[in-house]
C-alpha cells in the first residue's frame, strides 16, 4: 500500500465555461460493521462530490443507518441502499438531483439478489452526470449478464456524460469487467493516480473495485486514496474489508464536447 503524499488531484470546482470537475469515490462499506469513524474520515478527506456505496446497510432501520452515516460524512442520501439490494448513491450538497432509481436485477435461486442504484446529476448550471452504483455477483456468469445489464441501463439513462462505480467482483481479465471496459474508459487503466489494488483492505492483491467513465467524461485521475492527506494506513485497514477508489473527473456542460 502506498504511503506517499497524494496531493495533487484535482480538486471540485465548476469552470468559467460551465464544465465541472466532480470527485467519485467508490467504497464497499460491509454494512457499517466495522469502524464507522475510521470510515467516515476516510471518506470526508477524500472530499467526494459522488459516493457510490456498495453494501449499504439493508435491514433493520436501515435508512437511520444510512442517514446517519452521511451525515457524519458530510453527505446526502440520494437513492439505493435496501432499495437497490445494497448499493446506494450519496451526495454532497453542490450535486443537484435530477431523477433517481433503483432497479432489481433478475434474481437467480440461491443467490443474493442485485440492483442498481442509479441517479442523473447536475453540477453547477449545466453539467449533467448519469451515475450507476453496482455490485455485482459472486458468480461468474451471473456477473457477466449484469455487467450487460449496467450498460443497457446507462443507454436508456440516455446522457452524454456517465460514471459506473462499484464492486465488480471481477479483476481487469475478467469477461464482466473487460465487457464494461470495452464501452467505457477504466478509470485505474485511463489515469493511474494513487494505488491499485482494492481488496482485501489488509494487504490488498485484487483489484476488484472501479471506477469507469463513458461518453464526454475526461478522467483526471483515479486510484486507491492511499497516502491522499488525511487518509491514513490504519482508518484504511479498520474502516471495512476494501479499499476505495477515488476519481476526478471532468463533465462538460452542456452543449460543449468533451475530452473523451
Amino acid at each position: 500500500m502506498t504511503t506517499e503524499k497524494l496531493d495533487d488531484l484535482p480538486a471540485s470546482r465548476t469552470e468559467p465555461d460551465g464544465s465541472a470537475v466532480v470527485r467519485v469515490l467508490s467504497y464497499n462499506v460491509r454494512s457499517l460493521r466495522d469502524d464507522v469513524g475510521a470510515l467516515v474520515r476516510v471518506v470526508r478527506a477524500c472530499a467526494p462530490d459522488v459516493v457510490c456505496v456498495q453494501e449499504a446497510p439493508r435491514f433493520f432501520r436501515w435508512r437511520k443507518h444510512a442517514a446517519r452515516f452521511a451525515r457524519a460524512a458530510g453527505l446526502v442520501h440520494v437513492t439505493g441502499g435496501a432499495t437497490a439490494t445494497g448499493p446506494m448513491i450519496l451526495t454532497s450538497l453542490r450535486a443537484g438531483v435530477e431523477r433517481t432509481e433503483d432497479i432489481l436485477l433478475p434474481r437467480t435461486p440461491g443467490l443474493h439478489r442485485r440492483g442498481l442504484a442509479t441517479a442523473v446529476l447536475r453540477f453547477g448550471p449545466s453539467a449533467r452526470l448519469a451515475v450507476i452504483c453496482c455490485h455485482l455477483s459472486l458468480a461468474e456468469w451471473e456477473r457477466h449478464e449484469q455487467a450487460g445489464a449496467v450498460l443497457k441501463r446507462l443507454a436508456e439513462m440516455g446522457e452524454g456524460a456517465a460514471v459506473v462505480a462499484g464492486d465488480l467482483n471481477d479483476e481487469p481479465d475478467g469477461r464482466a469487467f473487460r465487457r464494461l471496459a470495452a464501452e467505457l474508459r477504466d478509470g485505474w487503466a485511463t489515469s493511474p493516480w494513487g494505488g491499485e489494488n482494492t481488496s482485501p483492505a489488509r494487504g490488498p492483491r485484487k483489484r476488484i473495485d472501479a471506477v469507469l467513465a463513458g461518453g464526454a467524461v475526461e478522467v483526471l485521475g483515479c486510484g486507491v486514496p492511499a497516502g491522499l492527506p488525511g487518509v491514513t494506513e490504519a482508518d484504511l485497514r479498520a474502516a471495512t474489508d476494501h479499499l476505495p477508489v477515488l476519481a476526478a473527473l471532468r463533465i462538460p456542460a452542456a452543449g460543449l464536447k468533451g475530452a473523451g
